[in-house]
């Protein structure tokens, strides 16, 4: 057992407070002070007993949460003062009722926000899913709340590391999932960086560290590289009328990450790894043409590339984000990323919705337009409550789009609509009436479908008729929240009509077949007919998709069907009791490989696991468990959303066994390439073919093959041995 030096941890408290108020000086009014010093007391004694699963004292955490609110996001008082309190209703005996009465309605009504709900959860939610509806109802009132949220989940992340992995795994992929996109959506973007960089460390640690140390590496020859690149512009510079600061940093691990994967190239052929930032000194009235002159001394010295010009001055992103960004080719033949923006266009993509409030009294009242108007789009998917979580949560990522697209109506008003959005979510977009009855559009005077996807500039006159209603098909292209909120609603009292007409078929078939009406049936028939939900399955036949005759032969496979050695997941008692013994027979751990016959699985085909991977188990509804890679794409989504269904797994051993790995072959072609691989796999490797695939195209050699492997060192030795080929310039696995 750890000793515990209390005296020194009681140093160490007062030391973190006194930086607290260090750091929020500036901000403090006449009697902040004493607020700030009753609430740490408070939390204090409320905590004085608690400790995190590191060891630590737990009021290190809302004094660290307190900290990122002042120094990171630039909150105020009120804020501070809730975050300091922000775990004492739900951890300790302290009530909301007394936190009012001690500190007032504004921070009680924020602590409420953040204070997680605890009870019975529909099946096929999630805890956090209504945690997370529940902490955004209280958006519309006080935005304060998401922006300690996102310092709570920032805290809690930069100490995942004393987690248990399974804990690790699911707060990880919450945050990718959530927490990110919405720091980013709210323009906090050095918080954002963080959070992905964080989940990557925790979700696949090699490729972080790997990311990570090639940064460290190439430190001072980027740096160098900088100074070079700069000189030129700062001499200019400097005979201008304004002050000014150049930076050079390089690009977040996660964003490499993803550059390396999407573009299949290794660290050293990322060409943008690192942006140069210019940030200009200037009153507001000049700030865009102070912006505008610098990119034209930057031009002045390298060629931009016209196709990678971003002028997010003239018309901001949504979440109030302004820069002028381009890319220009340097003295070295490597591409450069220039962002140009002034002090206070920089504070506000830094800090995001709180550096706002810094500004809002200035002329620039666009400053926030963006971002009222996004709370405004929120405000009404919450008022759309009688959606599932899981659907409530799935529609507000939608409305956390990272691309816009920017249209105008026939007057020339902006409209500002996510990437990828069609005629029919613009039409939604101006009234819900408008939306509904859409017969077609005009775009730039010329006739386009519903479906038409609409590009920056267009200019969009809706047409209408009476006899127009909503179907179904329209949710296949709408991209927008209110779009696909409104289209369900329209449709939802003929889909009631025709789901109670379907249930009364059901009814009557299993009554003539002599089974009973139950919820296992139900789910059996669900699985039959291969849909999500009992009530998709009434719809289907209540409309007569579905032909209520082949009721009879789910009937007749039903009687010839073996029982399995495992028993399926039919309703939401049996899936507690499927979770409850796979923990209790196996310590919370399946163990995968020899001796398992207590439990079966069964692996992903999204991800392919083999032996050595990462994994975890996932309780399926009616298909056993299944075996999911941590970094597979599905990941984030189901231990999101269905954390209460994952089972943590680790391979035992795996003799004698085979496992399907595929991997993906790019390199020039040549004669006699093809001959190479595959000797390489069979004769050198005594590895078996599954399959193979070749597409050549100019010169180019792209092949995919599928083989049997015994673990992941067997892959890892079978793609150097085939890197070494000929021709051959990157071999990958594919998830």
């Amino acid at each position: 057992m750890i000793e515990v030096d209390i005296e020194e941890e009681k140093k160490e408290i007062i030391r973190r407070y006194r930086r607290l108020l260090r750091y929020a000086k500036p901000i403090l009014k006449d009697g902040d002070a004493k607020i700030i010093k009753r609430a740490f007391n408070l939390s204090m004694d409320a905590h004085k007993d608690m400790r995190r699963k590191s060891g630590e004292p737990y009021i290190f955490h809302p004094i660290e949460v307190a900290q990122i609110c002042v120094t990171e996001i630039g909150l105020g008082t009120t804020s501070i003062v809730s975050a300091l309190l922000h775990d004492v209703v739900e951890d300790t005996e302290i009530s909301l009722d007394e936190i009012e009465r001690r500190f007032g309605t504004k921070v009680a009504r924020i602590i409420d926000g953040l204070t997680k709900i605890s009870g019975v959860f529909e099946q096929g939610s999630s805890q956090q899913a209504e945690n997370f509806r529940k902490m955004l109802l209280t958006l519309s009132d006080d935005v304060r709340v998401i922006l300690i949220k996102l310092a709570d989940r920032l805290h809690n992340m930069r100490t995942l590391g004393s987690m248990p992995r399974d804990k690790q795994l699911k707060i990880a992929n919450e945050t990718i999932y959530l927490y990110a996109p919405l720091a980013h959506r709210l323009g906090l973007y050095a918080i954002k960086s963080e959070l992905e960089d964080l989940y990557l460390k925790y979700t696949d640690r090699d490729a972080y560290n790997h990311i990570a140390l090639n940064i460290n590496s190439t430190k001072d020859a980027r740096n160098k590289f900088i100074r070079n690149f700069i000189k030129p512009i700062r001499d200019v510079l400097n005979e201008q009328p304004f002050r000014y600061e150049i930076k050079g940093r390089p690009k977040s691990i996660h964003s490499i990450h993803n550059k390396m994967r999407k573009q299949n190239v290794p660290f050293e052929e990322v060409y943008d790894l690192f942006a140069i930032r210019i940030i200009v000194d200037t009153d507001l009235a000049n700030e865009k043409a102070a912006c505008w002159q610098v990119y034209s001394i930057v031009t002045d010295y390298y060629q931009p590339n016209p196709d990678r010009l971003r002028d997010w001055i003239s018309i901001p992103k949504a979440n109030g984000y302004e820069s002028l960004h381009t890319t220009v080719m340097s003295g070295r033949g490597q591409w450069v990323e220039v962002q140009i923006r002034t002090r206070r266009m920089d504070e506000i993509a830094e800090k995001g919705y709180a550096a706002h409030w810094k500004y809002k009294e200035s002329k620039n009242s666009d400053a926030d337009k963006g971002l009222e108007m996004w709370i405004g789009k929120v405000r009404e998917i919450l008022e759309q409550n009688d959606s599932t979580a899981i659907e409530f949560v799935d529609d507000f990522r939608s409305s956390l789009f990272q691309d816009e697209v920017f249209t105008f109506t026939p007057k020339g008003d902006l409209r500002t609509l996510p990437h990828g959005a069609t005629a029919l979510d613009f039409a939604f977009d101006i009234h819900s009436e408008v939306g509904a009855h859409c017969l077609g559009a005009k775009v730039n005077q010329k006739l386009v479908p519903l479906n038409y996807v609409l590009k920056n500039g267009d200019q969009v006159e809706i047409l209408t008729s009476k006899k127009q209603k909503p179907n179904e098909d329209w949710l296949n292209f709408v991209v927008s929240s209110k779009a696909k909120s409104r289209i369900k609603d329209s449709l939802k009292e003929e889909k009631k009509q025709f789901i109670a007409e379907g249930r009364e078929i059901v009814r009557r078939k299993l009554k003539q077949l002599k089974i009973d009406f139950s919820q296992e049936a139900l789910e059996q028939l669900v699985d039959f007919f291969n849909m999500k939900t009992p009530s998709e399955l009434m719809y289907q036949i209540g409309k007569g998709k579905i032909d209520h005759n082949q009721i009879k032969k789910f009937n007749d496979k039903k009687e010839k069907e073996v029982e399995h050695k495992y028993k399926r997941v039919r309703d939401p008692k049996a899936m507690q009791t499927q979770i409850k013994k796979v923990r209790e027979e196996n310590l919370d751990l399946l163990l995968i490989g020899e001796d398992m016959d207590v439990i079966d699985y069964k692996f992903a085909k999204c991800c392919n696991p083999i032996p050595g991977d990462d994994v975890f188990g996932f309780v399926t509804i009616n298909d056993g468990i299944k075996i999911h890679r941590t970094t597979c794409p599905n990941a984030a989504e189901l231990l999101s959303n269905y954390g209460y269904r994952v089972v943590k797994a680790k391979w035992t051993s795996s003799q004698d066994k085979a496992f399907v790995a595929i991997l993906k072959i790019i390199g020039t072609d040549r004669i006699g390439l093809i001959n190479d691989v595959t000797n390489v796999i069979s004769s050198e490797n005594q590895v078996n073919m599954r399959s193979i695939t070749v597409n050549t195209e100019g010169g180019i050699f792209e092949g995919e093959i599928q083989l049997y492997v015994t673990d992941t060192n067997h892959v890892d030795y079978l793609i150097s041995n085939l890197e070494n080929v000929t021709g051959v310039v990157s071999v990958s696995r594919d998830s």
